[in-house]
């Protein structure tokens, strides 16, 4: 085997990477993310030339980023970097590189990572969140990603949140054109949204670790928001683990406290549910993009 090359592109950061056939990262850079779409499209060939030159011959090239390619059109749609929606995004990728390309959602790069060889391995079924800005998903099964014929599996944060209570209407707008997605307020945007005043979500949470009351119940209402996600999740498919990354993951409220409050949305009330957190952390995306070659 050759040398992979992971690039993950996200909504501030581009990250790349080369990865050896054993898994060993040989190469690591970060840049911000330009704000255009041609300047998306140059930085990531930079990127990919300058990884080249530690790969060597023979190199493929993984690429992860919001949204998804259309199987109807070839189009990339329901991307938060919205100015890639409806472009050719991949195939402008391809054709500004000169190496194999292999394009896949970045969620579901971080999926395949943990389930190959972070948290996850080991598992027939993995589901995968990644909690940060937005909630993205991913699900593997028997180590292959499962995308599905219109490649809209796992879109766990574009799920209506379930059994929303008098607090969760009326249901929020979504930049996907629908209203009530679980991301709209199971995500750091929707933890802000739902405190109020203009605070972030860090803010947010040290805030309850102080001891204020009212970002304490922000952060519970968070959990119970997710917990009800990951029930609906067990009603369908009962994956053995779910794996949290993103960066709201170090919270035990959302990792180690999760389990009991599943098991309570769950159909018999007692589902016994797995939950770990991302064992590769901000470096699954990469690793995962680099690893869509096999």
């Amino acid at each position: 085997m050759t040398n992979r090359i992971g690039i993950d592109v996200g909504g501030t950061k581009i990250d790349a990477a080369v990865l050896s056939p054993a898994g060993a990262m040989l190469f690591d850079k970060r840049i911000a993310t330009p704000r255009s779409y041609d300047g998306l499209i140059a930085a990531v060939a930079s990127l990919v030339g300058e990884a080249q030159d530690v790969a060597g011959a023979g190199a493929t090239v993984g690429l992860g980023a919001p949204g998804s390619q259309s199987p109807l059109t070839g189009l990339w749609r329901n991307a938060n970097l919205t100015f890639c929606n409806g472009r050719p995004f991949a195939q402008d990728i391809q054709a500004a590189i000169a190496l194999p390309l292999k394009a896949e959602n970045d969620a579901n790069c971080f999926a395949l990572s943990e389930a190959l060889d972070g948290a996850g391995c080991g598992y027939e079924v993995v589901a995968f969140f990644t909690i940060g800005t937005a909630l993205g998903g991913g699900l593997v099964i028997n180590g292959k990603l499962r995308g599905g014929p219109n490649a809209e599996a796992a879109e766990f944060g574009h799920t209506p949140l379930p059994r929303p209570d008098a607090s969760e209407w009326p249901l929020l707008d979504c930049f996907c054109g629908k209203k009530g997605c679980a991301e709209t307020l199971v995500s750091g945007t929707g933890l802000a949204r739902d405190y109020g005043r203009g605070i972030a979500g860090q803010e947010i949470v040290a805030r309850a670790r102080a001891g204020e009351a009212e970002a304490r119940a922000a952060l519970l209402r968070l959990q119970d928001r997710l917990a009800r996600v990951c029930a609906n999740i067990v009603n369908v498919v009962d994956p053995d683990i779910f794996v949290i990354g993103g960066g709201l993951n170090e919270l035990p409220e959302l990792v180690e406290e999760l389990p009991p409050l599943v098991a309570r949305y769950s159909f018999s009330g007692a589902a016994q549910v797995k939950v770990a957190r991302a064992q590769h952390g901000e470096k699954s995306g990469v690793r995962g993009a680099a690893r869509l070659w096999g």
